[in-house]
């Protein structure tokens, strides 16, 4: 219990400078570096350009120097506005996306000449859409939050000159929140779901390197099963307690490649496939199992795809580029207001100014061009015959990322 209320007292305190966001598919977080941001994350299993490898491929430390410390923060501004009809009035909803500071950082250490340990402290996943309370669609949802903390120990094994091997443990905390009216009236009653959990995982990695320009890395990272518990409050008032939902945040799986192709230029490649298929449903329920809400989802798994590279204008500078197609989960027939995703494409540049030997700057900026979402979401709750909220969302993130480097 004492533990329990020790990572509350950590989420509540990370959540003042970070709060939800939606930058890949789903609600993935591909931001754990800014030194990938410049190549739109393109070759992260293979480029082990520092030691935020640990989260994509802890395999890549034994390319790292003795000890390395990597601590960076992302600026993500989504923006997703609803044009459309149905539901409960006329009002849109607004712009409901929300700038975030979403940070994160990574230690690396060589125990041995071939052993290395290293521990990161991250959020992989993250959900933040809020509309106006009175929106036409109020009915179906109002506010969706999601938070989680990951800690993540890591050890690589240096097999052999060209095989490195690597895993870690992956220890999360989740907490969600859900907002949604609960009838037609003005200022509207309002239903708050508010659940956490703790879960584990694991993820693997390999390094092969085929020669001196030539590195091939394979990762992946398991899913992380939950059972939410909290509560349920109508107008603050708690009408239920506890209340539960299960829910599985997916694993992944990405093969890379890092290619110098001469002393200036660096090719970087990437696909990523994220098991999004195991999002089936949202379903709350009381303790003794009745259901109190229940969402279809039937998720699908997604691809992404991305290439980039890194031009080294000279001993102090290195300039980045990338670009990245990341496929929607999410089948047009079971679209919610509550993640209202569609496919993006990334366009990224970047780059590292060195300040010395031991510390370097890392920077980076994408914007991503997102899909227009078309929505046909039927009413919930207790007003059954409201018209079904019909319409389409226009969609965009942009992403401003800094990472400090020191080797120690």
């Amino acid at each position: 219990m004492q533990e329990k209320q020790y990572v509350r007292i950590i989420a509540a305190a990370i959540s003042i400078i970070s709060t939800g966001s939606i930058s890949a598919a789903g609600f993935a977080l591909f931001e754990q570096n800014a030194s990938g941001l410049g190549n739109a994350y393109a070759g992260q299993a293979a480029s082990a350009q520092d030691a935020s490898t640990i989260f994509f491929n802890p395999a890549g430390m034994t390319l790292l120097p003795e000890k390395q410390m990597v601590v960076a923060a992302h600026l993500i501004k989504p923006s997703a506005e609803f044009a459309g009809t149905g539901g409960l009035g006329t009002n849109q909803g607004g712009d409901i996306g929300d700038l975030a500071l979403v940070p994160n950082a990574y230690f690396a250490y060589k125990l041995t000449p071939d052993i290395y340990l290293g521990v990161g402290l991250n959020s992989p996943f993250g959900l933040k859409t809020e509309y106006d309370s009175t929106w036409l669609g109020r009915l179906q949802a109002i506010k969706s939050d999601l938070k989680t903390i990951n800690i993540n120990p890591s050890i690589a094994w240096k097999a052999s000159e060209s095989l490195s091997l690597g895993a870690g443990l992956s220890v999360q905390y989740a907490e969600a929140i859900l907002t949604n009216a609960t009838g037609a009236g003005l200022p509207p009653t309002i239903g708050e779901v508010k659940g956490d959990d703790f879960g584990w995982g694991f993820n693997l990695g390999a390094l092969w390197k085929i020669n001196d320009g030539t590195r091939i890395g394979i990762a992946y990272r398991s899913e992380v099963d939950y059972t939410l518990e909290g509560k349920l409050k109508v107008n603050g008032v708690v009408v239920a307690d506890p209340i539960f939902a299960d829910t599985t945040l997916p694993d992944s799986a990405s093969i890379s490649l890092f290619q110098k192709l001469n002393p200036r230029w660096e090719l970087l490649a990437d696909i990523t496939w994220t098991g999004w298929s195991d999002f089936q449903d949202l379903r709350i329920v009381r303790a003794n199992g009745t259901t109190i809400s229940y969402t279809p989802e039937i998720w699908d798994d997604s691809y992404r795809y991305s290439i980039g590279a890194n031009y080294h204008m000279n001993d102090k500078f290195t300039f980045r580029f990338g670009l990245a197609f990341d496929e929607t989960p999410v089948p047009d027939a079971f679209r919610t207001p509550r993640i209202p995703d569609e496919d993006r494409t990334w366009i990224a540049i970047g780059g590292q100014y060195r300040l010395s030997k031991q510390g370097s700057i890392d920077f980076g900026y994408a914007h991503l061009f997102v899909k227009d979402a078309s929505l046909s979401s039927p009413a919930v709750g207790t007003i059954p015959l409201t018209p079904t909220v019909t319409g389409e969302y226009e969609a965009s993130v942009d992403i401003l990322s800094i990472q400090y480097t020191y080797t120690f």
